[in-house]
């Protein structure tokens, strides 16, 4: 295979190849969803714990629109390999070159992409032999596409590029951005903190903005349960929305005079509210889900019907399928409708549920 190349996603008739992402320590997960959806997958991993290679018993477009239509929870991003070429690292930098080079044929000949908005994303592993940095080879890709005559953008771009440096193979492809679940590389959303940033779990549900499509702006009343230091809370006043915020520990200074704020320094069990009070509920604890859980339903009565609720599950344990399974039963028994259930970029060791009352 020294000098094969590979230059079709289907690389056997019905059968389609992607490079896969989830956050660290969960790809086994992901592995697992594609397995279900798919049977047998055969994969190969590229970073331990985080990306693999994927063969699906599916063309391209099937396997793109079964993954769609069964949005998964671990699997964060995947990009089509269409190219595929050995890198054979005795040979020194010759066969890097030679693969570099033959990729840019291979995305000249995408004359479909000419003309078009255009995100080149690279990423390499920990023990690839390219020495150069991923923001460095993808200024060289763009400068080797000129001639395409592609306008470069860093986002809504209609075409992505996308290019993973392995050990010893270089892989590429191109796709939409919808095609590929997250249109950052990688699935990685990244956002610049700010000055006097209360703490990083803002991140979270400025993630949870952009991948479920919510318009924070829309809610008028939230209850936020666990609420100290105020990430989520500061989140939401920044949106307009009135926040009251529970929890034992203190909140933030920079948030204590906020007119939209009404703070109880309690545990939540102990608080009573109105019914219907709140058009949006939010939780972001670090408790067991069995605990979580309990909180959240008992509180429940406080949410109009429509109502959105935002939680995160804490994953504590070994079988975090099983957890995810268990939690969704008993906010479903409680009246509540899955929107989505995701562990996001931001996440980590957790997954995220949006899910609105019935």
């Amino acid at each position: 295979m020294d000098n094969e190349q590979i230059t079709s996603n289907d690389t056997r008739e019905g059968h389609s190849r992607f490079i896969c992402t989830a956050n660290h320590g969960f790809a086994p997960y992901a592995q697992e969803e594609l397995r279900r959806l798919f049977g047998a997958v055969k994969s190969t991993m590229l970073i331990s714990g985080e990306v693999f290679l994927a063969t699906l018993n599916r063309s391209a477009v099937e396997a793109i629109e079964l993954i769609s239509e069964h949005p998964p929870i671990f699997l964060r991003h995947i990009q089509p390999v269409q190219f595929e070429q050995a890198i054979v690292s005795d040979e020194g930098n010759d066969s890097q070159q030679q693969a570099l080079e033959a990729m840019i044929a291979f995305l000249l000949n995408r004359k479909d992409t000419y003309g078009l908005r255009t995100t080149v994303q690279v990423r390499k592993s920990g023990d690839s032999p390219y020495e150069g940095s991923p923001a460095e080879l993808k200024q060289w890709v763009q400068e080797q596409l000129a001639s395409a005559n592609m306008e470069f953008a860093l986002r809504d771009a209609d075409v992505i590029i996308s290019i993973f440096v392995s050990k010893d193979k270089l892989f590429a492809g191109v796709s939409s951005p919808e095609d590929n679940l997250s249109d950052w590389s990688g699935g990685a959303i990244r956002f610049q903190k700010e000055e006097g940033q209360i703490s990083r779990a803002k991140f979270k549900l400025l993630e949870v903005e952009k991948t479920f499509n919510i318009d924070f702006t829309n809610f008028r009343n939230a209850l936020d349960i666990g609420a100290a230091p105020g990430g989520w809370t500061s989140f939401l006043i920044e949106r307009g929305i009135h926040v009251t915020a529970v929890d034992p520990a203190k909140m933030h200074p920079s948030l204590m005079a906020s007119p939209q704020l009404t703070y109880f320094k309690k545990n939540a069990a102990d608080v009573k509210f109105k019914e219907n009070q709140f058009d949006l509920l939010v939780c972001d604890m670090s408790w067991s889900p069995k605990l979580m859980v309990k909180l959240v339903t008992d509180l429940l009565y406080a949410l109009v019907p429509g109502g959105t609720a935002i939680v995160t599950v804490k994953l504590l344990h070994k079988k975090p399928m099983a957890v995810i399974r268990e939690v969704i039963q008993e906010f479903e028994d409680a009246r509540m409708q899955i929107q989505r259930a995701k562990q996001l970029f931001h996440n980590r060791d957790e997954i995220t549920l949006y899910m609105i009352k019935y």
